[in-house]
């Protein structure tokens, strides 16, 4: 690269500074130049490396609805609910991590429902811990319910306040003849609507009657609102696995991090709350 200046440019040492050797900048010399190079050029030191960064969080004025920009859970670390919950009936306890890496470790006594919260787990990329005893000597209603009612404790208290997420979660399960259809809204406001149709009364040892009680229970205390239509399916376990896939799947949507939203709520209201 040729460098053509003036002699006035180049006999100017404050002139000089702006220009940098790294560069290969060439100025060509003869011996009839009517110029040369100041020596001040000769010890110039580059200064001209950049360097990128990203603030994850940062509290300013321009904060929108109370909340710094915060786009990932690294800002304050990984977002986990932890709940226990004892009855006379169950003994419950269950932690969940949403930012994990789908790590299922879930005993409760009933082998179907380990089953299903090893989808949960496995598809919504979370690391879902559950132990529980129960009066499954009875049945299985009391346990699947208190699991499910402490799971959503859990997802509630994970999501704290809620900014920042996409809110929104919407996936179609397919398992061979099955095809499930979840939607859902981390809304604050419990409303569940279900339609499934089960053609089994069990699968193994599991009553299907409760499967709709457990997304009942989890969606009461959670404060979510969940649609479940089954769009396809005569295989009573694959209807319920596709479910339980689907749903992990829209709440991984609903409770990722949006880039753009920059750390608000996201609600007109500014506000997402349980009530």
């Amino acid at each position: 690269m040729e460098l053509s200046a003036s002699p006035r440019l180049l006999s100017s040492p404050i002139s000089l500074m702006l220009l940098k050797p790294k560069f290969g900048f060439r100025v060509p010399q003869t011996s009839s130049s009517p110029f040369h190079l100041h020596p001040s050029i000769l010890s110039l030191k580059p200064n001209y490396r950049m360097e990128f960064t990203r603030t994850v969080c940062c509290a300013s004025s321009s904060e929108r609805n109370g909340s710094p920009a915060a786009i990932s859970s690294t800002a304050s670390g990984p977002r986990v609910g932890e709940v226990k919950r004892v009855t006379k009936e169950t003994n419950v306890s269950v932690k969940i991590n949403l930012d994990g890496s789908g790590i299922a470790d879930s005993i409760t006594g009933i082998p179907f429902l380990d089953h299903m919260l090893d989808q949960l787990s496995s598809h919504g990329l979370f690391d879902v811990h559950v132990r529980a005893t129960g009066d499954i000597h009875i049945d299985d209603h009391h346990t699947n319910e208190d699991v499910a009612l402490a799971i959503g404790s859990a997802l509630l208290n994970a999501l704290g306040d809620r900014k920042g997420i996409y809110r929104f979660g919407d996936f179609s399960a397919p398992l061979d003849e099955a095809l499930i259809h979840v939607s859902l809204d981390l809304s604050g406001r419990p409303h569940l609507s279900y339609d499934l149709e089960i053609p089994t009364q069990r699968v193994g040892t599991y009553d299907t009657q409760l499967v709709e009680h457990f997304f009942q229970s989890l969606v009461n205390t959670s404060g979510m609102t969940l649609h479940i239509r089954q769009l396809a399916g005569k295989n009573s376990h694959h209807i319920i696995e596709a479910t339980f896939k689907a749903f992990a799947r829209a709440l991984r949507q609903a409770t990722e991090y949006d880039p753009r939203r920059l750390g608000t709520v996201p609600s007109s209201k500014g506000v997402l709350s349980r009530t």
